[in-house]
């Protein structure tokens, strides 16, 4: 089968199932929703804020804020367009349609990556927009230093977190076990090594530390980051790599 007959028909794959268009509809609505919120109750608490926090407020990277629960739904996504096919049976027929693996793993992995992208950066967009109406005074410009890097960025992390979790589902095949690893580290084992601070040099390695460091505009207070915006995206890039190849390297040497 041809590549362009194969990427046509994981599109239809990803479309048909209703699964993974509400998974990608919640992580917009939750990241947009949950943005606005945190960026009114941020304008209520400046008035008490002190010199120090106010000097690092950083309004596009509170718009943000709902990305922390977003990012789960598009680790849902990325789960559910790799090992649905596991979990139903259809992985032998696939497989059995398109004997190149690679062929038919990167097929896979371009839709839902194209798909996750458009998704996310106008998800990104719209919480920038609506976060910062609700900020009012204390808002950013799209046309202001780092704003619109910051922009694009968390369109660009989103898609991320999305491509890694289809890597790690690639390699463990089950959608269960997939979503009981990611769904702990990405919501309670990166926060916990992140904040202590034995481990928090450790935890500013992991793959969504890093990458979020993208959508800051203003350093934090207490930043001592070795890397910058652009080092954090890279530090992400090489975890989606790997985690891509891994499951390629199991997929070309395991049974169906």
């Amino acid at each position: 089968m041809a590549a362009t007959q194969v990427v046509q028909s994981e599109w239809t794959k990803i479309r048909s199932v209703a699964s993974t268009v509400w998974t990608l509809s919640l992580a917009a609505v939750v990241t947009v929703a949950l943005g606005m919120l945190i960026s009114l109750l941020s304008a209520d608490e400046w008035a008490t804020m002190s010199p120090r926090e106010r000097l690092s407020f950083d309004p596009t990277f509170i718009s943000f804020a709902g990305m922390s629960l977003g990012q789960l739904a598009m680790i849902v996504f990325g789960v559910l367009v790799v090992s649905n096919e596991y979990s139903t049976g259809m992985i032998r027929t696939s497989l059995a349609a398109v004997p190149q693996r690679g062929t038919f793993l990167f097929s896979k992995l371009a839709v839902a990556t194209a798909l996750a992208f458009v998704v996310s950066l106008a998800t990104s967009f719209v919480a920038f927009f609506l976060g910062q109406a609700m900020l009012g005074e204390h808002s950013a410009s799209l046309g202001d230093a780092g704003v619109l890097r910051a922009v694009l960025g968390g369109g660009l992390y989103m898609t991320l977190i999305a491509v890694f979790s289809m890597g790690v589902a690639a390699m463990l095949r089950s959608p269960m076990l997939s979503l009981g690893i990611l769904m702990p580290f990405f919501f309670l084992i990166s926060a916990i090594l992140g904040n202590v601070s034995a481990t928090k040099k450790v935890g500013q390695f992991l793959p969504d530390q890093a990458g979020s460091k993208i959508m800051q505009v203003v350093a934090p207070a207490d930043n001592d980051t070795p890397y910058g915006p652009w080092g954090g995206l890279g530090i992400m890039v090489l975890w989606v790599a790997v985690a891509l190849l891994g499951g390629y390297t199991l997929l070309k040497k395991r049974d169906a």
